[in-house]
């Protein structure tokens, strides 16, 4: 697939800084989606100290969930780690990743945050932007606001805020589990975002893009050739891949 935005990723943290408060103003939170029949999930991890970044994503269909196509993609780490600013750290091996791809994703579910970040500009508000994809943050862990409990029941959420504001949703997605950070990336809202995951969600806590992905960005190196290949199934000559 091709990147439609780009940008100078040769900066400082101020300027990173910078261009997040810029670019928060073009991410969109409303619904501009189209029919959803493959969704990706998108994750990174480092090798050799965090010396390489490696990117994995994972294609889907929607809803039946069969893998379709998956891709990595490794280059040197380049920025330092940072808080708050880890998508400049991560997000230049998701875009090689990404344009390995043979085809367009609908929908992108990216392990990290969306707007539930101390400047509204996750990692996917970042990819949404660079991509012009609907993207959803889907985070393990919480970054920034603040919660009541979330029922112990499957499915159920409650709002994330952060000053007087709703970031997000702390949702779920099974019982007796940790919850998950939700949050819009891009050209989706909350609630469509919550349904989303739930609806890639099966029988473990992580839906099955992000479960995927986070495999795919953990292989040894010398299982990632044979992983990537993917025979040929019926729902892959549905879609016409």
């Amino acid at each position: 697939m091709q990147i439609p935005r780009s940008h100078d990723w040769n900066l400082t943290a101020e300027a990173a800084i910078a261009l997040q408060q810029s670019l928060r103003t073009q991410i969109v939170t409303t619904d501009r989606l189209g029919k959803v029949q493959k969704v990706a999930g998108v994750d990174v991890a480092f090798e050799d100290g965090g010396e390489i970044t490696r990117s994995a994503v994972v294609v889907l269909s929607f809803p039946e969930l069969q893998v379709l196509e998956q891709t990595i993609a490794r280059r040197p780490t380049t920025f330092p780690y940072i808080p708050g600013l880890l998508s400049f750290r991560e997000v230049p091996a998701v875009l090689d990743a990404l344009e390995n791809l043979k085809t367009t994703p609908d929908l992108l579910l990216c392990d990290g945050m969306g707007i539930a970040h101390p400047r509204r500009f996750g990692i996917a508000c970042h990819i949404g932007w660079l991509t012009d994809l609907p993207a959803i943050g889907v985070g393990k862990s919480r970054l920034v606001g603040k919660h009541p409990e979330v029922p112990d029941k499957k499915s159920a959420w409650v709002p994330l805020q952060d000053k007087g504001e709703t970031i997000g949703a702390v949702l779920r997605t099974r019982v007796g589990t940790h919850p998950l950070y939700i949050s819009p990336g891009h050209r989706v809202s909350l609630e469509t975002a919550i349904a989303y995951v739930m609806g890639c969600t099966t029988r473990y806590r992580l839906p099955e893009t992000t479960r995927h992905a986070d495999k795919l960005s953990k292989l040894p190196a010398s299982q990632v050739d044979s992983k990537l290949k993917i025979e040929p199934n019926p729902q892959q000559l549905s879609l016409g891949l």
